[in-house]
């Protein structure tokens, strides 16, 4: 036993995205690593049975497969002992079956056609969804879409600062990408993640967490079918993770935002010079 393992996480489990998951999983109770073993263990008690089986890494015998081929044909993730990585790619798992089962089979199609190197630019978005992505959500109403386009413009202040009540109620934070989690154990100016912006009925955030979780997941998949979101040039935004009302103390201030080498302006599209 090591009842010491999840000290970086309890030093930040009064972050939001640390609360999300301890409402879910009760990560501070654990004496252990939950590894491959403990999440499958999760899955059962969560329900959550369109979620692939976890293996422990060393137990995976040697293949050819790429890691989402293995995923795809085998029905299996392969999981690294006492990996912060690997478990919140578990915990992603959990909270959004439907999408990270599309996301696998749209790097399996993208293999199959094009083959394993070079990656497609899709493959290439997929990745960094799957790695660094943040969902905000938004409930219907002008208001509401005229704040995600000021969101998208890189217009802080108006969002995070003079729209902060509407944070938890309008507009939720759901982490997607369990790089960014891994990172936000050791939290530091300049971290940031991709947002994609889904929108949501009124009355949302009313329902309990895992409801939540349940309707964003079936959103989520079929916004990216019926998008083709990741053949997209550009499908996500940039986006300061600390900077996300109830992610950091410190964010409490309107001064927080004042600190422009981190809430960077919106870089302008160069203008072509018509020449004679």
């Amino acid at each position: 036993m090591n009842p010491n393992w999840h000290k970086e996480y309890l030093n930040q489990v009064d972050m939001l995205s640390m609360q999300q998951l301890e409402h879910l999983f009760s990560l501070s109770q654990l004496n252990d690593w939950p590894n491959a073993a403990g999440l499958n263990k999760l899955k059962l008690a969560t329900h959550s049975q369109q979620v692939p089986e976890f293996v422990c890494q060393s137990q995976i015998q040697a293949t050819d497969l790429y890691y989402e081929q293995i995923i795809f044909q085998k029905n299996t993730v392969p999981t690294r002992p006492n990996s912060w990585h690997d478990l919140f790619n578990g915990l992603v798992w959990l909270q959004f079956p439907k999408t990270k089962r599309l996301l696998n089979q749209l790097h399996v199609q993208d293999i199959e056609q094009y083959g394993l190197s070079p990656r497609t630019k899709q493959r290439n978005h997929l990745t960094h969804f799957d790695e660094c992505g943040v969902i905000i959500t938004y409930e219907k109403g002008e208001g509401n879409q005229e704040l995600i386009k000021q969101l998208a413009e890189h217009e802080w202040h108006k969002v995070f600062v003079h729209n902060r009540d509407l944070w938890g109620t309008q507009l939720n934070t759901f982490m997607f990408g369990h790089a960014n989690l891994e990172m936000l154990l050791n939290p530091f100016i300049g971290l940031t993640g991709k947002w994609l912006g889904v929108e949501v009925e009124q009355g949302f955030s009313d329902l309990n967490y895992s409801e939540q979780l349940q309707h964003l997941d079936e959103i989520l998949e079929k916004q990216i079918q019926q998008q083709k979101l990741f053949l997209q040039k550009k499908p996500l935004s940039p986006l300061p993770l600390l900077g996300i009302p109830g992610m950091w103390d410190a964010n409490q201030e309107p001064e927080f935002y004042a600190n422009t080498d981190y809430f960077r302006a919106k870089p302008q599209t160069a203008q072509l010079k018509l020449t004679d």
